[in-house]
């Protein structure tokens, strides 16, 4: 609700300096032209994403989402201990950060979605620290290959969209060490 509020300030503002200014025509043609530029990206992207969410599918549904899966639960099972001994909130955990690490932050959101109702089941009404560091992962994302980003920087004409991999590595990896290491200490002084 307060974006809209900021979008029509930001639109009013526009249109009240354009009229002041004698340049209405410029600010036309400005949303026009983002309008237009949006559209485009937008278009642009759909075919990424339908791909990589198809990559999602084949491999929910294939044996390299249950190998993928198994490899992540030695890990989800120390991160998620309670979780960890559900298999429906395992299976959730392990696809979601599974698309989180090929970078489809909206692949992962249902499966992460999933997991946190699951985990919130037993909470009554306040956040487990399970499910604080579920947001922590979520909102870190370890990116080992960051497909939207790529993707936009292919839309943008970049032609080698994926040499931002070792940047994105670093951060991702600091960001995850930080924000777990943050909810660990938090977890401990809170209680």
């Amino acid at each position: 609700m307060s974006m809209a509020f900021v979008v029509t300030g930001l639109f009013l503002f526009s249109l009240l300096f354009g009229a002041s200014t004698g340049k209405m025509a410029h600010v036309s043609a400005a949303a026009l032209s983002g309008a237009a530029s949006a559209v485009e990206l937008c278009l642009s992207m759909v075919g990424s994403l339908c791909l990589w969410n198809g990559v999602m599918t084949v491999l929910e549904r294939s044996s390299l989402g249950f190998y993928l899966g198994r490899a992540l639960r030695v890990v989800l099972r120390r991160l998620f201990p309670k979780g960890g001994q559900d298999a429906e909130t395992l299976t959730a955990l392990s696809g979601n950060m599974s698309a989180n690490l090929l970078g489809l932050g909206n692949a992962a959101t249902p499966m992460g979605i999933r997991a946190a109702t699951r985990m919130a089941a037993g909470c009554g009404g306040v956040a487990s620290n399970e499910l604080c560091r579920l947001v922590v992962l979520n909102t870190a994302s370890v990116q080992l290959l960051p497909t939207t980003v790529a993707a936009l920087r292919s839309a943008a004409g970049c032609q080698t969209p994926l040499d931002i991999l070792p940047a994105v590595w670093l951060s991702s990896l600091i960001s995850v060490a930080a924000g777990l290491s943050a909810a660990k200490l938090l977890e401990r002084w809170v209680k």
